[in-house]
């Protein structure tokens, strides 16, 4: 059979798919009783992640994030470290070059710089500082994240757009998502930061207990959410991740559905690994374009968790304005994407690591 066969073939069987929503009974004939919207079928038909009881997600989400976390810790403890007042001015000493390439290589080769200083100063176990927290925050932030917004989606989907998407409402759940997500887990954010800005090798903070016990005896229950409205600031970046990347697996879904048809029948297992692997780096593509545009929130609330104090004793950030006019009148605006690098070097591979993990444990609990 020649590939011009295989096409007529295949064309056949998608307008048999197409023309299965009018073929009844006479009890319920096609005069009575609308086509089935076979383009919602389709949609289903490639993408497993829809159509899945909501506790799977939050289960797959919660996986998916402690694997990216556990794999990208290193990098978190260099980008809250450049992030930081303190540990910036003992990082970056070198000129920067004028010419954003040369900045761009400057950069990387000073967070590579970091880790070997810390590795060296402070141990391999400092690299891993924070990653109790850090999971502990992860797992239940991920699960919430990916349970909220698959079920926002869900049920504003069938209220308000008869059971259809539509970008306006994949914006709408990513911003619910980041919401419920920072309220619930700042606390656990915050203890994180200050044990990775910690460079006392664990004298001043035991472990995440010593420090949860140290800032409510010192600074009070409010100051676990230091910094929550630099998190609100961040859902935009959840948000605008979530949109960019529901566009880009639609437009791979549509692709997988010319070449293999509705049934997807002819699909081999390169196939299947293919796409897989186009989604997830379709994951690491949104979070490499949402991250740049909303870089600058990161620094401004690692300063108000760091919570550094004036020579009068007073909190040197009283505010997210202030702190962002404080750091920008006294550094200047290339202070603000303080940590950039190891950020994208860690946010990139975790998010196309986690959402890859999502999709492979959601594709299995769906099975069991």
């Amino acid at each position: 059979m020649n590939e011009k066969e295989e096409r007529a073939i295949r064309k056949l069987e998608d307008d048999a798919q197409t023309s299965f929503g009018y073929l009844v009974s006479d009890e319920k004939s096609s005069t009575t009783r609308a086509p089935e919207a076979m383009d919602v079928k389709a949609a289903n038909a490639v993408d497993v992640t829809k159509n899945t009881p909501k506790w799977v997600h939050f289960i797959a989400g919660g996986i998916g994030g402690m694997v990216g976390a556990i794999a990208t810790c290193p990098l978190d403890v260099v980008k809250t470290r450049l992030q930081s007042d303190v540990f910036n001015q003992t990082y970056n000493k070198a000129p920067k070059s004028s010419n954003p390439l040369i900045k761009g290589v400057q950069h990387f080769a000073e967070t590579c710089g970091v880790i070997g200083q810390i590795y060296r100063n402070e141990g391999p176990r400092a690299l891993f500082r924070g990653l109790g927290p850090n999971l502990v925050g992860v797992i239940p932030a991920r699960s919430i994240n990916f349970f909220t917004y698959g079920a926002t989606k869900d049920i504003v989907s069938k209220r308000f757009n008869n059971g259809e998407e539509a970008t306006w409402i994949h914006l709408v759940s990513g911003i619910n998502a980041g919401f419920v997500t920072s309220t619930a887990t700042n606390p656990i954010w915050m203890i994180k930061t200050r044990l990775q800005l910690d460079k006392t090798k664990g004298k001043h903070y035991k472990n995440s207990w010593d420090c949860l016990r140290y800032i409510l005896k010192t600074e009070g229950f409010r100051s676990l959410y230091k910094g929550l409205s630099a998190s609100y600031l961040g859902g935009i970046e959840s948000t605008i991740q979530w949109v960019l990347y529901e566009q880009m697996k639609s437009f791979l879904n549509r692709k997988s559905l010319e070449r293999h048809g509705i049934n997807q029948s002819g699909k081999t297992t390169s196939d299947h690994i293919y796409e897989w692997c186009a989604r997830s780096g379709a994951a690491g593509a949104a979070k490499f374009v949402a991250s740049l545009i909303t870089y600058p929130h990161e620094v401004v609330r690692t300063r108000l968790r760091q919570a550094p104090l004036e020579s009068t004793g007073m909190p040197k950030y009283t505010g997210l304005i202030q702190c962002f006019r404080l750091v920008i009148k006294e550094e200047g605006f290339v202070s603000m994407y303080g940590g950039l690098t190891p950020h994208l070097l860690r946010t990139v591979p975790n998010s196309i690591i986690m959402f890859g993990t999502w999709e492979l444990v959601v594709r299995l609990l769906s099975k069991a």
